[in-house]
């Protein structure tokens, strides 16, 4: 069995293989790459044959989204550990070493991410995972150095080892064996699933760790127009499913109670607005959560209180306290 396989799953995106698998190939000698296409219609496979023979190619006959297609892909390789790198990440010099020699010194580690900054603007932490992920009491997610749309200036503020809530799906390093087990949920399809594995992975009694060692460039979909309808109700449906499956139970309804109101509140904000699209998003990932509530989605038998969920509102501090850095939170 092989060290470490790096995973990329590659959907119509043809364009970030060309200008991003280089680097990977550079600084990841001696390990395997992996290019999982999630049916892509594009020419993303004729590429890959053409030009990079020695990459390893899984064709997956239709798009899974994240969740499924990575589950499918991620069954078909052998490694102690597996690297799940977007297509749109341009890796550096000495990004892998660093995370494995931590990984290796300390069995209870089964997730990690490296540090997270942005590739067009690099000088700044990005959106999906910067120093590493966390969440407020109520699910909504925030990192060290980025709090909802503002991303901090990296300073070596965040040049340090330490456990984290949530790793990035952006480029998380994890134990196959675990992510066997444990597996993305399917029915996330996007968005939040990683959060939702690192939380049963949390459950499970294992640690993730943020590895300021490592540095990699997200291009990332927080760069996406404002209004995307499609990603609005995958965010919002997916964040009350991940409290409902992983909350304990004596904090259960009290808390999907008060995210209900919050998010509508930003469904009113959001028609006020003029985002008419975004906030009937927010009504039909209600209703679709309630859906899959009614016919029984599963709890995780082992929920139960854990470490870095923040005792707070991220919401009050950040709107209404102006808190907008992770230090401002302390």
């Amino acid at each position: 069995m092989t060290k470490l396989a790096i995973v990329i799953l590659n959907y119509n995106g043809r364009g970030f293989l060309e200008k991003f698998l280089p680097s990977v190939v550079k600084y990841s000698q001696n390990h395997e790459i992996w290019i999982a296409d999630n049916a892509s219609s594009d020419d993303s496979v004729w590429f890959l044959k053409s030009n990079y023979p020695s990459v390893k190619l899984i064709q997956i006959p239709t798009n899974q989204g994240f969740a499924g297609g990575y589950n499918t892909a991620l069954n078909q390789i052998k490694a102690e550990y597996f690297v799940l790198l977007n297509s749109d990440v341009e890796v550096s010099e000495n990004w892998i070493e660093p995370v494995v020699k931590l990984m290796d010194s300390d069995k209870t580690i089964v997730a990690c991410q490296p540090k997270i900054r942005s590739y067009h603007k690099p000088e700044l932490f990005e959106y999906a995972g910067a120093a590493g992920g966390f969440i407020d009491k109520y699910g909504y997610p925030f990192c060290r150095g980025r709090i909802f749309d503002t991303c901090e200036i990296d300073l070596g503020q965040y040049d340090d080892n330490i456990e984290i809530f949530w790793a990035t799906g952006a480029c998380m390093f994890i134990r196959s064996d675990i992510f066997k087990e444990l597996r993305f949920d399917d029915d996330f399809f996007a968005h939040m699933e990683e959060i939702d594995l690192c939380w049963r992975i949390k459950n499970a009694g294992h640690r993730i760790v943020y590895c300021s060692d490592s540095v990699v460039y997200h291009v990332g979909g927080g760069t996406l127009q404002k209004s995307n309808p499609r990603k609005t109700f995958l965010n919002y449906r997916n964040g009350l499913a991940l409290l409902y499956k992983n909350l304990p139970a004596n904090k259960l309804f009290s808390t999907i109670f008060i995210r209900l109101v919050l998010d509508g509140i930003s469904g009113i904000k959001l028609f006020l607005d003029g985002s008419f699209a975004d906030t009937w998003a927010i009504i039909k990932a209600h209703f679709a959560f309630y859906a899959w509530v009614f016919r029984g989605i599963s709890r995780n038998k082992n929920a139960q209180e854990v470490g870095q969920i923040f005792d707070l509102s991220i919401v009050w501090r950040y709107f209404v306290k102006k808190q907008k850095k992770f230090t401002d939170l302390e």
